[in-house]
């Protein structure tokens, strides 16, 4: 009996029906719906979609129904098997029928629209989390029927913003319908998946029969995509182990340039303070120098304050002494003559003086510190120059 129209949303409800809380039911959702953006043929060589085998029981013969990525697609019929009482349990009617790929898939009982029970009802979103429990105490309210008497499930059609209620659908198919077809079925009854409940647009995507029931099919894709799985963690491990060998020879070649920059940098350095060094003492001994009076100045003062008959065999500037040795007939008069200069100061006789019998002179040895350079004479200023000059230019 069909007491309720089928829902516009029948695609959505089913994707709804699967989605649960919890790290399983969002990463499935999310990869069905990365799958869905690949083209179908991909998506069928990949194994991403196996499908299911739709059994619908029509009298004498068994209608057989593919539904594979969305498509549903007829089989054929074939002749219902016979009852388990005269049929070997062991062996599977189908499998002489079709080939090995669509014989391992799961097998699901398609039951015809009219044969369920379906109410929409409102419940609070935290029921999502086990919904078919929820609903199992709404049977006696929601249908004439007890929770013993039917087989039932639930799927989810779809949330209100609102009051944040999600709304869902109740389907049950009373057990004096569903028996009966299970029987018929006979030994592919114990290979059954799933029961469903086809409308007008397919499948609701419940799964009616109870979970102690159904069989657990083995994905023959499993071992590859282990395999897969297990070569892509291997790939993912070598590549970050690469990345990381790339980065240690990255840091120690930038190591070894900042070491190598490093030396060129002391290097320079020391070059540097030699360099500031060396223009330091430069400097100071400009400055020393700039403070004591010139050789020449020394020479030209001697020259002016000793008298004629004196000559000198010996002139010595050692640091800021000076040392004179010569010969000359007022060698006692010759402290007071270098007395009062800028050039010198305490001028004395080192020694006694020594007659020289073969010049008629006295040897003498006389030494005195050097004092600081006389200021520089100023340039005078160009106004008084052109002053200068311009008698000279008159008179010439």
């Amino acid at each position: 009996m069909n007491l309720l129209g089928t829902s516009s949303g029948g695609r959505l409800g089913r994707l709804g029906a699967q989605l649960r809380p919890g790290a399983g039911g969002f990463l499935r959702w999310w990869g069905q719906a990365l799958a869905s953006w690949l083209p179908m043929r991909w998506r069928r060589a990949l194994g991403l979609d196996r499908g299911r085998l739709l059994l619908q029981v029509d009298g004498d013969e068994l209608q057989l129904r593919l539904q594979q990525l969305g498509e549903l697609r007829d089989l054929g019929r074939v002749p219902m098997p016979p009852s388990a009482a005269g049929a070997v349990a062991a062996i599977d009617p189908l499998a002489p029928l079709l080939n090995a790929r669509i014989a391992d898939l799961p097998r699901w009982l398609l039951l015809a629209p009219a044969h369920g029970l379906r109410r929409r009802i409102h419940l609070p979103a935290a029921a999502a989390d086990r919904l078919r429990d929820v609903v199992g105490f709404e049977i006696d309210r929601q249908t004439p029927f007890t929770a013993d008497a039917v087989a039932f499930d639930a799927r989810v059609l779809g949330r209100r913003e609102a009051d944040g209620q999600i709304e869902a659908e109740l389907v049950a198919v009373p057990r004096r319908v569903l028996d009966p077809q299970l029987a018929a079925l006979g030994p592919l009854a114990t290979t059954l998946a799933g029961v469903d409940v086809a409308d007008d647009a397919g499948p609701l995507g419940v799964n009616l029969l109870a979970p102690s029931q159904r069989r657990r099919y083995r994905d023959p894709w499993t071992p590859w995509n282990l395999a897969l799985a297990a070569v892509a963690a291997i790939a993912v491990a070598a590549l970050l182990w690469q990345l990381l060998a790339n980065r240690r020879a990255a840091a120690d070649a930038f190591e070894q340039r900042i070491a190598a920059q490093a030396d060129a940098a002391r290097r320079a350095g020391a070059q540097r303070q030699q360099l500031i060094n060396l223009i330091e003492g430069q400097a100071f001994l400009d400055r020393a120098r700039a403070q004591r009076p010139t050789t020449v100045e020394v020479i030209d003062e001697l020259t002016r304050r000793l008298p004629d008959g004196t000559y000198l065999e010996k002139l010595s500037i050692d640091d800021e002494e000076l040392m004179l040795i010569g010969l000359s007939r007022e060698a006692a008069a010759l402290i007071g003559q270098l007395q009062d200069t800028e050039l010198w100061t305490s001028p004395a006789l080192a020694g006694a003086l020594q007659p020289d019998p073969g010049s008629g002179r006295d040897r003498f040895t006389l030494v005195a510190d050097l004092g600081t350079a006389p200021p520089a004479a100023p340039a005078p200023p160009p106004a008084a120059k052109e002053a200068d000059d311009g008698p000279t230019d008159a008179a010439r």
